[in-house]
């Protein structure tokens, strides 16, 4: 019996290349496997609404077209299901799907979804309400996340420009963290909290995060001197970001963080008020995915099209 599946795409994610996603479905998607409908966002968490509903229909999988915040609307929708999540990444981060690596281009991410390898992989939840599977946070980026929920350019650059205005004259702020029943006061400019390694376009800040470990990665950032960049930021790109002498790291399952003045968080690349305080929960292998067999060369996935290129 083929699998039923429901392509939910957000039409204004990222850079644009899920503008042509029923072509990439209709030329790459294996249908002798598949029954697949389409149906694209049409308001903010729309895609939480959408993969929830297919969910009590009995969808085998809902795959999210989009960045991380397109993902994390469906993992919202799935969350206590046995539906799969599926992947075809056309954000601007993508952290997730960089993690997982998870091919960027949308027609050898359909081609990883013909394999239909299965995983399961961990969920934070933030205050019982709030889900993420890639990494969240507070501080710095939060305040990011937020200027970007109100902006009406997406993708790397505007993420940049925000970066570069604002590193400057935001200060940090004091912080009590319980992790795992310890008492930990803190000064920081941002503490992210991973379930994958990064934040997106390859900045690896939680080098060691594993989606399927049972742990949240905790990471605490001072405020890196602007004469300190050079050295620091390479580290991300390198995967060695636990080098950097302004973060320290803890691993924990039960995370209380006290003290968020902004009240902002940072949930997979979008900003949402949970007020002062946040309280993180890992929740062990409770999500089904269908995700890339990294034993496998990425050249089992070209189709035919692109191999001739």
């Amino acid at each position: 019996m083929k699998k039923k599946i429901l392509v939910v795409v957000n039409p204004i994610s990222g850079v644009g290349r899920q503008k042509k996603i029923e072509t990439v479905l209709r030329d790459n998607l294996n249908l002798d496997i598949f029954d697949y409908e389409v149906r694209y966002t049409e308001h903010i968490h729309h895609g939480t609404e959408i993969a929830r509903d297919a969910a009590d229909k009995g969808y085998d999988a809902v795959v999210a077209v989009g960045g991380d915040g397109s993902v994390n609307d469906v993992v919202s929708g799935l969350y206590g299901s046995d539906t799969h999540l599926g992947i075809i990444p056309c954000g601007s981060g993508n952290g997730l799907a960089r993690c997982l690596k998870i091919p960027l281009i949308p027609a050898l991410a359909v081609r990883v979804l013909n394999q239909c390898y299965e995983e399961k992989i961990d969920v934070m939840t933030l205050n019982d309400r709030f889900y993420s599977v890639n990494l969240s946070g507070v501080g710095f980026d939060a305040y990011v996340a937020r200027l970007m929920k109100a902006a009406k350019t997406r993708g790397f650059s505007a993420y940049m420009s925000f970066m570069l205005r604002e590193y400057a004259t935001y200060q940090c702020k004091d912080y009590k963290l319980t992790i795992d029943g310890r008492v930990y006061n803190r000064n920081a400019w941002l503490i992210a909290f991973a379930n994958s390694n990064q934040f997106g376009y390859n900045a690896a800040v939680a080098p060691l995060a594993k989606v399927n470990d049972g742990l949240i990665d905790v990471v605490v950032l001072d405020k890196i001197p602007i004469e300190h960049l050079a050295l620091t930021v390479p580290l991300a790109y390198a995967n060695h970001f636990e080098l950097s002498q302004h973060c320290e790291m803890f691993k924990a399952t039960d995370i209380l963080v006290e003290g968020n003045v902004d009240k902002w968080v940072n949930i997979d690349g979008e900003a949402e008020n949970l007020g002062t305080s946040v309280h993180f929960v890992n929740h062990h292998q409770v999500l089904n995915i269908y995700t890339r067999d990294n034993s496998r060369p990425l050249a089992a996935f070209i189709p035919p099209q692109l191999a001739k290129l």
